[in-house]
Parts: C-alpha cells; sequence; structure tokens
C-alpha cells in the first residue's frame, strides 16, 4: 500500500500524469480513496512552486546552451498560441479554468509556463493554479469512483 501511494504520488508529480494519472492510479491500486485524494493534490501543488523557482532562476542559466533554447522557444510560443490569448485576456479566472480542465496539455506545469510567460502575479497565479489543481482532481476523482463502481 505504501508502494501504491509514493507511485501515486510521483504521478501527481510528474509532468505526464499529474494528479490526473495519480489519483487514478491510486484508486484501481486500493489506496484509500480520500487518502488518494489529498496526497494527489497536494503533491500536484507542490509543482507550482517548484516550476516557478525553475523558470526564474535555472531556466535562465539554461537558455545559454542553444538547443535548450531552441526548445524553450518552440515550448513558449506553443504556450502563447494556444490558450496564451484567453489566459491573457482573463487572467486569473482564464488561468483557473485552464488547469482546471481535466486533459492532457492542461494543468499546473502549463499554467506555471503561463504565469512565467504573461507575468501575472505569482500569489494569485498561485491560488488560481491550487483551486484549477483542486476541480480537476475532484472531476477525475469522481469519474473514477463511479467508474469503479460501474466495474463491481
Amino acid at each position: 500500500m505504501i508502494q501504491d501511494i509514493i507511485i501515486a504520488i510521483l504521478w501527481s508529480l510528474s509532468p505526464f500524469g499529474e494528479a490526473k494519472v495519480g489519483i487514478p492510479y491510486g484508486m484501481f491500486n486500493g489506496v484509500n480513496i480520500y487518502l488518494v485524494f489529498a496526497v494527489c493534490f497536494l503533491a500536484n501543488v507542490l509543482v507550482f512552486p517548484i516550476m516557478i523557482f525553475f523558470l526564474e532562476r535555472v531556466n535562465n542559466y539554461l537558455l545559454r546552451w542553444n538547443f535548450y533554447k531552441k526548445a524553450a522557444i518552440f515550448v513558449a510560443r506553443r504556450a502563447k498560441g494556444g490558450s496564451g490569448e484567453k489566459i491573457q485576456k482573463y487572467g486569473f479566472w482564464g488561468l483557473l479554468l485552464f488547469v482546471m480542465i481535466p486533459l492532457p496539455g492542461t494543468g499546473v506545469y502549463a499554467g506555471s509556463i503561463a504565469t512565467y510567460l504573461f507575468k501575472i502575479k505569482k500569489r494569485k497565479a498561485f491560488v488560481a493554479n491550487s483551486v484549477g489543481i483542486f476541480f480537476s482532481s475532484v472531476i477525475v476523482w469522481v469519474t473514477t469512483l463511479i467508474t469503479m463502481q460501474g466495474i463491481s
């Protein structure tokens, strides 16, 4: 059980899954449904300060290397072109809704990049990301719970 909780937390910290994968993983592996929600949600919230630190400190250092710079520019253009206009236009609410949608490419990683690119105030962005992650986690949790009851 401890191993399943740790794996669910790692999925929730991962840019490849976030809580959208961590919650179902934990629930399908028999972890208490309330515990898995809490730990995956909190792990996913933890991503925001880590990403902001990375973007503000480490990113500037890595931009010296051409291969990294090209990749960073590619990601920045995609972020600005995708939902960037709506996030800029609606600010806090746009960021919250963007992070809240439980689909690939949305979530706290993209929300952190948007915060950095559009120079949104960190405190507001943290709240928007946290609330968005909460609602996204609730959607995934309820959907997984309903699916598990249907399978039983």
